[in-house]
């Protein structure tokens, strides 16, 4: 296990859980916090024992946005410097999103900025009715290019346009109803509804659900219509023909369990 400065990385029962871990900044992420995040995703992704991804925030909020010492820092920087760090920060995002395994952000407190594409890149995301969220680059003079293809994908085009041109704060509830996260839930209840939709996910089939990710990237990001014909017979016909396949549709038809729940 990497013994991480920023972030922590946890495991068991299936699930693999990266804490975000600077609570006296409020969670705010700096270049190191960028690559242990980078780093803990795709070693979580290649666990073989791990069947879940969760993300949360240690202290009282998920995550504040980029650390002020870190934008001090940044500001200076020659075009070339900055568009490496941002370039890490892309990357970043992206290892979250394209994991093989399903991901879960469980957010409370706050997520401000850069926080929003931590959160969106995630496969499912859950918070509490008072956390407060605000896309608020555009207040500081500079755009959310990062994390906007993952905040856009979630809450579509002129949502995006009302939040990022505005950068207003919102709490849970309106976050739920922008599609910014899927659920928000008041804050006694949401350990529990977290806890419901891991058991679900590791009653599905593990190379199916990571089957299922690439098909949605791929149809969504890749291909037209035309060829999602050929390209999603195939999946299929391959997949029936799978080792998990036909055990789950041999659980199925036997009325059992598959050999991969517990």
């Amino acid at each position: 296990m990497n013994n991480y400065k920023t972030i922590r990385l946890e495991t068991g029962k299936g699930v693999a859980t990266i804490l975000l871990n600077r609570p006296d900044i409020r969670n705010a992420f700096n270049e190191v916090m960028v690559a242990e995040l980078t780093d803990a995703f795709r070693a979580a992704g290649k666990m073989e024992d791990v069947r879940v991804i969760i993300l949360k925030g240690e202290g009282k909020s998920f995550c504040a946005g980029a650390d002020l010492n870190w934008m001090r820092d940044v500001s200076n920087y020659r075009f070339e410097q900055n568009y490496a760090e941002s370039l890490r920060l892309s990357e970043c995002f992206y290892s979250i999103y394209s994991s093989p395994k399903p991901t879960i952000a469980m957010v409370h407190g706050a997520a401000i900025g850069g926080a929003n594409g931590l959160l969106a890149a995630c496969d499912i995301a859950v918070c509490d009715n008072e956390t407060v969220f605000s896309l608020s680059e555009v207040k500081i003079g500079i755009v959310p290019a990062c994390i906007s293809p993952y905040v856009i994908k979630r809450v579509g085009e002129y949502g995006a346009r009302e939040l990022m041109l505005t950068g207003r704060r919102i709490k849970g509830t309106e976050a739920e109803n922008y599609k910014l996260v899927n659920k928000s839930l008041p804050s006694d209840r949401v350990d529990s509804y977290i806890d419901e939709m891991v058991k679900m996910l590791l009653t599905s089939g593990p190379a199916a659900i990571t089957h299922c990710k690439n098909l949605i990237d791929k149809v969504v990001n890749h291909i037209e219509l035309d060829e999602a014909l050929t390209y999603t017979a195939k999946m299929i016909a391959e997949i029936r023909a799978s080792e998990e396949g036909q055990e789950g549709m041999a659980a199925y038809l036997e009325k059992r369990k598959p050999n991969w729940v517990g």
